[in-house]
């Protein structure tokens, strides 16, 4: 390789370091972002179908959809701007806990490998904030070292893994003699 190719690999790697992470944080809470938003411009639809699904008690679904909106849009706000990040993420496990709780409620099991990954991305993030020493190659633990922060991105791993195995659908052909 020239050194002009290495300078420019060098620069490259320079400007996605400063960017990737901001980019990494807004992926993995696009769900919650996404959602959030979604709720706060469609208010009135989305706190009819919490009362219409589950919750008989308009009062009891207007608290509901504003803890489940602002505790989104906040918690996303604050992890984007990296700012109580430990309290945002719980925020969010929060919700993603009161989600599996309802959905069992009126949908047997379908967002549940939703929220695992959600879950998963949250423990990224909090593994993140939690921050390690300088290491050789970003993300991936050091043999002789054993950290809470390695835990946590093991068990975030696990989730997303979970999230991907739940999608796979086989189909068992039994092939009889003829």
């Amino acid at each position: 390789y020239s050194q002009d190719a290495l300078r420019g690999a060098y620069k490259f790697l320079h400007l996605t370091k400063i960017f990737l992470p901001h980019l990494a944080r807004l992926c993995l809470i696009s769900t919650f972002l996404e959602d959030g938003i979604h709720t706060w411009w469609q208010w009135n639809e989305q706190k009819e179908s919490i009362k219409m699904s589950w919750i008989s008690s308009p009062f009891l679904a207007l608290i509901f959809g504003m803890i489940k909106t602002f505790g989104q849009l906040v918690g996303c706000v604050l992890i984007l701007v990296q700012k109580c990040v430990p309290y945002a993420c719980f925020v969010l496990f929060g919700i993603i806990f009161i989600d599996i709780l309802l959905s069992f409620i009126s949908l047997p099991l379908p967002c549940f490998p939703r929220n695992v990954a959600l879950g998963g991305g949250l423990l990224f993030l909090l593994a993140e904030n939690q921050g390690e020493g300088k290491s050789i190659f970003a993300g991936v633990p050091t043999l002789d070292c054993t950290s809470p922060h390695q835990y946590i991105q093991l068990g975030g791993r696990v989730l997303l893994l979970l999230m991907f195995i739940s999608l796979l659908h086989f189909e068992v052909i039994m092939l009889q003699p003829s």
